[in-house]
Protein backbone atom coordinates (compact mmCIF):
# COMPACT_ATOMS: atom_id res chain seq x y z
CA UNK A 1 0.00 0.00 0.00
CA UNK A 2 1.45 2.83 -1.23
CA UNK A 3 1.11 6.81 0.87
CA UNK A 4 -1.62 8.23 -1.79
CA UNK A 5 -3.71 5.02 -0.35
CA UNK A 6 -2.57 5.13 2.99
CA UNK A 7 -3.66 8.37 3.10
CA UNK A 8 -6.94 8.27 1.77
CA UNK A 9 -8.10 5.56 4.04
CA UNK A 10 -6.97 7.68 7.09
CA UNK A 11 -9.03 10.25 5.77
CA UNK A 12 -11.73 8.11 5.35
CA UNK A 13 -11.40 6.70 8.87
CA UNK A 14 -13.67 10.19 10.49
CA UNK A 15 -16.69 8.97 7.78
CA UNK A 16 -16.62 5.94 8.90
CA UNK A 17 -16.48 6.12 12.34
CA UNK A 18 -19.36 8.31 12.11
CA UNK A 19 -21.33 5.79 9.54
CA UNK A 20 -20.36 3.13 12.33
CA UNK A 21 -22.06 5.07 15.33
CA UNK A 22 -24.86 6.94 13.93
CA UNK A 23 -25.98 4.63 11.56
CA UNK A 24 -24.89 1.53 11.20
CA UNK A 25 -24.99 0.69 14.90
CA UNK A 26 -28.35 2.42 15.82
CA UNK A 27 -29.75 0.57 13.19
CA UNK A 28 -28.41 -2.68 13.97
CA UNK A 29 -30.45 -2.19 17.65
CA UNK A 30 -33.78 -1.43 15.37
CA UNK A 31 -33.56 -5.18 13.89
CA UNK A 32 -32.33 -6.71 17.08
CA UNK A 33 -35.36 -5.32 19.26
CA UNK A 34 -37.97 -5.41 16.25
CA UNK A 35 -36.86 -9.67 15.97
CA UNK A 36 -36.43 -10.33 19.59
CA UNK A 37 -38.82 -10.71 22.78
CA UNK A 38 -38.33 -9.38 26.04
CA UNK A 39 -35.69 -12.55 26.98
CA UNK A 40 -34.06 -11.91 24.15
CA UNK A 41 -34.86 -14.63 21.71
CA UNK A 42 -35.79 -14.60 18.29
CA UNK A 43 -39.20 -13.82 17.23
CA UNK A 44 -41.67 -12.71 14.48
CA UNK A 45 -44.83 -11.97 16.92
CA UNK A 46 -43.60 -8.36 16.92
CA UNK A 47 -44.04 -8.02 13.11
CA UNK A 48 -46.78 -9.95 12.63
CA UNK A 49 -48.88 -8.19 15.68
CA UNK A 50 -48.62 -5.08 13.37
CA UNK A 51 -51.29 -6.68 11.53
CA UNK A 52 -54.09 -6.12 14.40
CA UNK A 53 -56.93 -3.71 13.55
CA UNK A 54 -55.27 -0.49 15.53
CA UNK A 55 -51.87 -0.86 14.21
CA UNK A 56 -53.00 -1.62 10.57
CA UNK A 57 -55.47 1.36 10.34
CA UNK A 58 -52.73 3.63 11.63
CA UNK A 59 -50.32 2.23 8.41
CA UNK A 60 -52.54 2.42 6.04
CA UNK A 61 -53.88 6.06 6.88
CA UNK A 62 -50.30 6.86 7.38
CA UNK A 63 -49.95 5.85 3.41
CA UNK A 64 -53.20 7.34 2.28
CA UNK A 65 -52.48 10.79 3.58
CA UNK A 66 -48.83 10.72 2.46
CA UNK A 67 -49.89 9.63 -0.62
CA UNK A 68 -52.55 12.24 -0.68
CA UNK A 69 -49.85 15.09 -0.14
CA UNK A 70 -47.20 14.22 -1.76
CA UNK A 71 -49.45 14.29 -5.29
CA UNK A 72 -50.54 17.88 -4.08
CA UNK A 73 -46.88 18.80 -3.60
CA UNK A 74 -46.30 17.63 -6.98
CA UNK A 75 -49.31 19.55 -8.79
CA UNK A 76 -48.22 22.76 -6.63
CA UNK A 77 -44.60 22.36 -7.32
CA UNK A 78 -44.47 21.86 -11.56
CA UNK A 79 -46.02 24.58 -12.24
CA UNK A 80 -44.55 26.74 -9.85
CA UNK A 81 -41.35 25.13 -10.53
CA UNK A 82 -41.79 26.27 -14.80
CA UNK A 83 -42.76 29.73 -13.72
CA UNK A 84 -39.88 30.11 -11.74
CA UNK A 85 -38.01 28.95 -14.76
CA UNK A 86 -39.11 31.48 -17.24
CA UNK A 87 -39.24 34.56 -14.90
CA UNK A 88 -35.86 36.84 -15.38
CA UNK A 89 -32.46 35.90 -13.27
CA UNK A 90 -33.09 38.63 -10.69
CA UNK A 91 -37.41 38.39 -10.44
CA UNK A 92 -36.86 34.68 -9.96
CA UNK A 93 -33.42 34.64 -7.64
CA UNK A 94 -36.06 36.99 -5.09
CA UNK A 95 -38.93 34.61 -5.57
CA UNK A 96 -37.13 31.60 -4.60
CA UNK A 97 -35.65 33.25 -1.90
CA UNK A 98 -39.07 34.16 -0.63
CA UNK A 99 -40.34 30.55 -0.89
CA UNK A 100 -37.46 28.94 0.56
CA UNK A 101 -37.42 31.51 3.58
CA UNK A 102 -39.85 30.17 5.59
CA UNK A 103 -37.80 26.72 6.13
CA UNK A 104 -35.11 28.92 7.76
CA UNK A 105 -38.27 29.28 10.72
CA UNK A 106 -38.49 26.39 13.26
CA UNK A 107 -40.72 23.53 11.81
CA UNK A 108 -42.62 23.56 15.12
CA UNK A 109 -42.88 27.25 15.00
CA UNK A 110 -44.30 27.18 11.42
CA UNK A 111 -46.96 24.01 12.75
CA UNK A 112 -48.07 26.00 15.70
CA UNK A 113 -48.56 28.84 13.36
CA UNK A 114 -51.05 26.91 11.39
CA UNK A 115 -52.80 25.57 14.37
CA UNK A 116 -53.48 29.71 15.44
CA UNK A 117 -54.91 29.91 12.09
CA UNK A 118 -57.03 27.00 11.96
CA UNK A 119 -58.58 26.60 15.65
CA UNK A 120 -62.06 26.73 16.02
CA UNK A 121 -61.59 30.28 17.69
CA UNK A 122 -58.35 30.84 15.57
CA UNK A 123 -57.43 34.06 12.96
CA UNK A 124 -59.73 32.09 10.17
CA UNK A 125 -62.77 31.28 11.52
CA UNK A 126 -62.56 34.69 12.97
CA UNK A 127 -62.70 36.33 10.22
CA UNK A 128 -65.24 33.92 8.69
CA UNK A 129 -67.50 35.53 11.68
CA UNK A 130 -66.29 39.33 11.10
CA UNK A 131 -67.04 38.95 7.24
CA UNK A 132 -70.83 37.25 8.48
CA UNK A 133 -69.97 34.12 6.59
CA UNK A 134 -71.51 31.89 9.84
CA UNK A 135 -74.83 34.23 10.37
CA UNK A 136 -75.22 33.50 6.29
CA UNK A 137 -75.17 30.25 6.27
CA UNK A 138 -77.02 29.66 9.60
CA UNK A 139 -79.84 32.11 7.54
CA UNK A 140 -80.19 30.08 4.22
CA UNK A 141 -79.88 26.83 6.02
CA UNK A 142 -81.46 27.24 9.40
CA UNK A 143 -78.47 25.28 11.07
CA UNK A 144 -76.77 27.17 14.06
CA UNK A 145 -72.79 27.16 13.33
CA UNK A 146 -70.54 29.33 14.62
CA UNK A 147 -66.88 27.80 13.81
CA UNK A 148 -65.77 25.46 11.07
CA UNK A 149 -64.41 22.14 12.01
CA UNK A 150 -60.98 22.79 10.34
CA UNK A 151 -58.00 21.62 13.16
CA UNK A 152 -58.11 18.21 14.52
CA UNK A 153 -58.73 16.93 11.18
CA UNK A 154 -57.19 14.52 8.17
CA UNK A 155 -57.30 17.64 5.87
CA UNK A 156 -55.41 19.58 8.94
CA UNK A 157 -52.86 16.74 8.96
CA UNK A 158 -52.60 16.80 5.06
CA UNK A 159 -52.45 20.42 4.87
CA UNK A 160 -49.36 20.73 7.36
CA UNK A 161 -47.66 17.98 5.40
CA UNK A 162 -48.09 20.16 2.06
CA UNK A 163 -47.13 23.27 3.38
CA UNK A 164 -43.91 21.75 4.99
CA UNK A 165 -42.66 19.71 2.64
CA UNK A 166 -43.63 21.96 -0.80
CA UNK A 167 -39.91 23.60 -0.67
CA UNK A 168 -38.41 19.83 -1.19
CA UNK A 169 -40.77 19.24 -3.84
CA UNK A 170 -39.98 22.48 -5.65
CA UNK A 171 -36.13 23.05 -5.85
CA UNK A 172 -35.83 19.67 -6.58
CA UNK A 173 -38.17 20.22 -9.86
CA UNK A 174 -37.12 23.85 -10.37
CA UNK A 175 -32.61 22.89 -9.70
CA UNK A 176 -33.23 20.20 -13.27
CA UNK A 177 -36.04 22.34 -15.33
CA UNK A 178 -33.49 25.29 -15.24
CA UNK A 179 -30.53 23.42 -16.65
CA UNK A 180 -32.96 21.95 -19.60
CA UNK A 181 -30.80 22.03 -23.28
CA UNK A 182 -33.50 24.30 -24.83
CA UNK A 183 -32.72 23.77 -27.80
CA UNK A 184 -34.20 20.68 -27.92
CA UNK A 185 -37.63 22.42 -27.12
CA UNK A 186 -37.36 24.59 -30.26
CA UNK A 187 -36.33 21.48 -32.31
CA UNK A 188 -39.66 20.47 -31.39
CA UNK A 189 -41.14 23.54 -31.85
CA UNK A 190 -39.88 23.63 -35.21
CA UNK A 191 -40.91 19.94 -36.29
CA UNK A 192 -44.90 21.39 -35.51
CA UNK A 193 -45.21 20.03 -32.04
CA UNK A 194 -47.68 22.09 -30.00
CA UNK A 195 -46.37 23.60 -26.54
CA UNK A 196 -48.72 20.35 -25.28
CA UNK A 197 -46.96 17.86 -27.27
CA UNK A 198 -43.82 19.44 -25.80
CA UNK A 199 -44.38 19.48 -22.77
CA UNK A 200 -45.80 16.04 -22.77
CA UNK A 201 -42.82 14.61 -24.78
CA UNK A 202 -39.78 16.76 -24.17
CA UNK A 203 -39.97 18.88 -20.84
CA UNK A 204 -41.99 16.26 -18.57
CA UNK A 205 -39.90 13.47 -19.69
CA UNK A 206 -36.55 15.72 -19.13
CA UNK A 207 -37.50 16.63 -15.71
CA UNK A 208 -38.71 13.34 -14.03
CA UNK A 209 -35.55 13.08 -12.29
CA UNK A 210 -36.37 16.13 -10.48
CA UNK A 211 -39.69 14.70 -10.04
CA UNK A 212 -38.62 11.22 -8.33
CA UNK A 213 -36.36 13.31 -6.02
CA UNK A 214 -39.03 15.40 -4.90
CA UNK A 215 -41.68 12.39 -4.32
CA UNK A 216 -39.03 10.77 -2.60
CA UNK A 217 -38.00 14.07 -0.36
CA UNK A 218 -41.50 14.02 0.23
CA UNK A 219 -43.24 10.85 0.50
CA UNK A 220 -40.44 9.77 2.87
CA UNK A 221 -40.68 12.16 5.89
CA UNK A 222 -44.65 12.26 5.71
CA UNK A 223 -45.02 8.84 5.66
CA UNK A 224 -43.05 8.74 8.85
CA UNK A 225 -44.11 12.12 10.54
CA UNK A 226 -45.36 12.24 14.24
CA UNK A 227 -45.25 15.97 15.25
CA UNK A 228 -47.66 17.19 12.14
CA UNK A 229 -50.12 14.53 12.92
CA UNK A 230 -50.05 14.80 16.79
CA UNK A 231 -50.58 18.62 16.46
CA UNK A 232 -52.85 19.38 13.77
CA UNK A 233 -54.30 16.02 13.94
CA UNK A 234 -54.33 15.45 17.66
CA UNK A 235 -55.91 11.97 19.05
CA UNK A 236 -58.13 11.45 16.44
CA UNK A 237 -55.58 11.47 13.56
CA UNK A 238 -53.21 8.44 14.41
CA UNK A 239 -50.51 7.64 11.72
CA UNK A 240 -47.40 5.02 12.01
CA UNK A 241 -44.98 7.72 13.33
CA UNK A 242 -47.40 8.17 16.18
CA UNK A 243 -47.39 4.84 16.94
CA UNK A 244 -44.06 4.23 16.90
CA UNK A 245 -43.69 7.45 19.16
CA UNK A 246 -46.15 5.59 21.44
CA UNK A 247 -44.20 2.70 22.32
CA UNK A 248 -41.06 4.16 22.98
CA UNK A 249 -42.27 7.07 25.15
CA UNK A 250 -45.72 6.37 26.01
CA UNK A 251 -47.02 4.85 29.68
CA UNK A 252 -47.03 0.97 27.62
CA UNK A 253 -43.15 0.73 27.23
CA UNK A 254 -42.58 -1.77 24.22
CA UNK A 255 -39.46 -0.93 22.26
CA UNK A 256 -39.34 -4.50 20.66
CA UNK A 257 -42.95 -3.53 19.38
CA UNK A 258 -41.74 0.27 18.25
CA UNK A 259 -38.56 -1.55 16.45
CA UNK A 260 -40.85 -3.60 14.45
CA UNK A 261 -43.55 -0.58 13.07
CA UNK A 262 -40.18 1.11 12.35
CA UNK A 263 -38.75 -2.09 10.34
CA UNK A 264 -41.69 -2.28 8.45
CA UNK A 265 -42.24 1.17 7.68
CA UNK A 266 -38.39 0.93 6.34
CA UNK A 267 -39.57 -1.81 4.13
CA UNK A 268 -42.09 0.68 2.84
CA UNK A 269 -40.33 3.48 2.00
CA UNK A 270 -37.32 1.24 0.50
CA UNK A 271 -40.39 -0.60 -1.57
CA UNK A 272 -41.65 3.21 -2.54
CA UNK A 273 -38.14 4.23 -3.80
CA UNK A 274 -37.56 1.05 -5.51
CA UNK A 275 -39.91 1.41 -7.62
CA UNK A 276 -39.73 5.01 -8.55
CA UNK A 277 -36.40 4.51 -9.58
CA UNK A 278 -37.22 1.45 -11.64
CA UNK A 279 -40.27 3.89 -13.11
CA UNK A 280 -37.48 6.82 -13.92
CA UNK A 281 -34.95 3.96 -15.54
CA UNK A 282 -38.06 2.99 -18.07
CA UNK A 283 -38.54 6.87 -18.62
CA UNK A 284 -35.23 7.20 -19.81
CA UNK A 285 -34.82 5.02 -22.24
CA UNK A 286 -38.36 5.65 -23.50
CA UNK A 287 -36.83 9.13 -24.16
CA UNK A 288 -33.72 7.86 -25.47
CA UNK A 289 -36.06 5.29 -28.07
Amino acid sequence: MNNAQLKKKLLGTPYFLWSLIFILIPLGMVFYYGLTDRSGAFTLNNIISITTAEHAKALWLALLLSLIATVLCLLLAYPLAMILCNMGVNQHSFIVLIFILPMWMNFLLRTYAWMAILENNGILNNFFEAIGLFSLINSIFGTDISFFPMIRTQGAVVLGMVYNYLPFMVLPIYSVIIKLDHSLVEAARDLGASSAGVFRRVTLPLSLPGVLSGVTMVFVPSVSTFAISRMMGGNNQMLLGNLIEQQFLGGAYNPHLGSAIALVMMIIVVACMWIMNRFGEGEEQAVIL
